[in-house]
């Protein structure tokens, strides 16, 4: 690993730990166990910490869901189903510091167009392996779809990290959730 990974990662924990307010460069230095003044060696303003940490979650997750071939050669709903529930059961244990970050910079991306700009790119590549996933079991609109069913999916995520409803679905109810809704989706639309 890098250091410039090392501080990016750092700067991650720093996000989900004690959210925009807790990221400094001197924090990311004390996370990632480097000298003081490291993290602005590498980057220079608040601005480029915060573009390399939504850059590196990006990355992450490109890496991630390569990890995981069932998503991206589905055969089946039950499939999708399970490879789906599977990567938001990890979204929410091992991989919370992670989705706690992306969701702090989501609604700092709201007041910098340059944050957005990464967010929307690494959005655009979830949905366009849900449109291939969707598009394989038969969906109609796979391309208009994609982005509801990753939308949905992020609700969920952000419902059992947040507590938001009290909503804890247990992997085989979140299993059923997603067959049910895979379904719906494949169903020709009604006139």
């Amino acid at each position: 690993m890098t250091r410039r990974e090392r501080l990016t990662d750092a700067a991650i924990s720093a996000l989900a730990q004690a959210g925009l307010r807790g990221l400094t460069h001197r924090a990311v230095d004390e996370i990632a166990g480097v000298p003081t003044g490291s993290c602005s060696y590498y980057f220079r303003t608040r601005q480029a910490l915060l573009q390399a940490a939504v850059e590196r979650l990006a990355e992450l997750d490109g890496l991630e869901l390569a990890e995981r071939p069932t998503l991206t050669a589905p055969t089946d709903i039950t499939q999708i189903a399970d490879a789906v529930a599977g990567l938001i059961e990890h979204w929410v244990t091992a991989g919370r510091e992670r989705m706690l970050a992306r969701y702090e910079l989501s609604l700092e991306a709201t007041r910098r167009p340059e944050l957005h700009a990464v967010l929307v790119a690494a959005g655009k590549r979830h949905q366009d392996l849900a449109a291939s996933m969707l598009g394989a079991v038969g969906a109609p609109d796979p391309a208009g779809q994609a982005p509801v069913f990753v939308a949905l999916l992020d609700g969920l995520v952000f419902s059992h990290l947040a507590g938001a409803g009290g909503l804890q679905l247990s992997p085989d109810k979140l299993r059923g959730t997603l067959l049910r809704l895979l379904h719906t989706m494949t169903q020709p639309p009604q006139p």
